[in-house]
């Protein structure tokens, strides 16, 4: 029999169904907003783990590297771990290649005693190592060759989520094994929804306990007279939707995974009781715009609907203040004066009014939010004005941070 599924959590409010974040009044003053004390955080060893999360889009993965960079100069070992395939965390550390393994990172400062690795999550690979690690070789090598295994290890809906908790899995056990690292940095995965990261082993773990894996498994497990009939016309269905070899494919698969659908749901659910432990800490990621700060507001109330430890809030890309002077108003006026007769002042100072308008957008958008959520501390950092390539630029993001 296929083990009865393990809930992992209880059902929460869904994002676009009627059960939105209540949304406060522009009344809160910016600087009442408590402050995320970055280095008071990478600084405590109580932590072992940060797990970077919010919307796609947000600088999760700069934010990710800044932290463990920061915290490794301020002698913490610290391995990163991200999720994202764009590789910028490989050129911003100087890394010629980033995979599946942790590799040491070069010009980090470790006169205090730190040092710093960093991996990139190989989705398949760690699919194959948890294969490879939980059945005999006779059995790993029929399931690590079947079609449909390959499919569903490389683009199935979830895996992503689901093996960066694997990983996170097993860079705690050796942790704890070893003393190669004292703090672990997560970079979620890029997805439609700031809470698939937590989510992802519960799908899964429902696809594996769907009715169809049990169907396709039962004609293996009971006497052939109870399905001979039923399951003749159930196959033939299936059969005509999906094509004869593929469902033998599925077949053969769901035979030969049986055994290990008890230890994914295991390791799914010890990694969730890590999670909620005191030695991790949530830092909710976002940019000071409307969508993200959404996806923002929705992480925290889903992070203490489940009584997880939750950092703070990074706001990230936030418009650096203009010095004081000309109105936005005065502005426009100026350059509309001026007309064609200087034209480049007259774009300046149209810049100028640009930049006023989308700092006072910014400050009501980060008002609404601390209306909302008056206790979750915040750290900004100012927007670069070039893109992140190097570990000078990821210290700047963590002076940023820290400031």
């Amino acid at each position: 029999m296929v083990p009865r599924k393990t809930e992992i959590r209880r059902p929460r409010p869904q994002p676009g169904r009627g059960n939105r974040p209540r949304v406060g009044p522009l009344t809160g003053r910016l600087s009442d907003v408590p402050h995320l004390d970055v280095d008071a955080l990478i600084a405590d060893h109580n932590v072992r783990i940060i797990v970077c999360c919010g919307s796609g889009g947000v600088g999760k993965t700069t934010t990710s590297a800044a932290l463990a960079l920061r915290a490794a100069e301020r002698g913490r070992k610290a391995v990163v771990l991200t999720i994202d395939p764009a590789r910028r965390l490989a050129q911003s550390m100087g890394l010629t290649e980033l995979d599946n393994r942790p590799r040491p990172v070069a010009g980090v400062d470790t006169s205090r005693g730190g040092s710093l690795d960093a991996m990139m999550l190989d989705m398949k690979r760690t699919f194959d190592e948890v294969v490879e690690s939980h059945a005999t070789p006779a059995k790993a090598a029929q399931i690590l060759g079947n079609p449909f295994y390959q499919a569903l290890s490389s683009s199935f809906a979830g895996t992503q989520e689901y093996m960066a908790m694997e990983k996170l899995g097993q860079l705690y056990a050796e942790a704890l094994r070893s003393d190669r690292w004292d703090l672990i940095v997560v970079d979620t995965p890029p997805s439609r929804s700031a809470l698939d990261f937590l989510d992802a082993p519960e799908r899964l773990s429902s696809f594996l306990d769907g009715r169809l894996i049990r169907l396709l498994l039962a004609p293996a497990k009971g006497p052939a007279r109870l399905f001979s009939a039923g399951m003749a016309v159930v196959t033939n269905t299936i059969s005509k939707v999906l094509g004869g070899q593929m469902l033998r494919d599925v077949q053969t698969f769901v035979a030969a995974f049986d055994t290990l659908f008890g230890g994914f749901r295991a390791r799914a659910e010890s990694t969730y009781r890590v999670l909620k432990h005191k030695q991790t800490a949530f830092v909710v990621v976002a940019s000071p715009d409307a969508d993200a700060l959404r996806e923002a507001a929705f992480f925290v109330e889903r992070l203490a609907e489940e009584e997880m430890p939750m950092a703070g809030l990074v706001l990230n890309r936030v418009t650096p203040p203009a010095a004081q002077g000309i109105s936005a108003q005065a502005a426009l006026a100026a350059a509309e004066r001026l007309g064609d007769d200087d034209t480049v002042t007259a774009a300046l100072l149209r810049l100028h009014a640009d930049r006023l308008g989308r700092i006072n957008t910014e400050r009501g958008l980060r008002r609404r939010f601390a209306a909302a959520h008056p206790a979750v501390s915040t750290a900004t950092v100012a927007a670069l004005p070039t893109d992140v390539h190097d570990l000078v630029s990821l210290r700047t993001i963590g002076d940023s941070m820290a400031a």
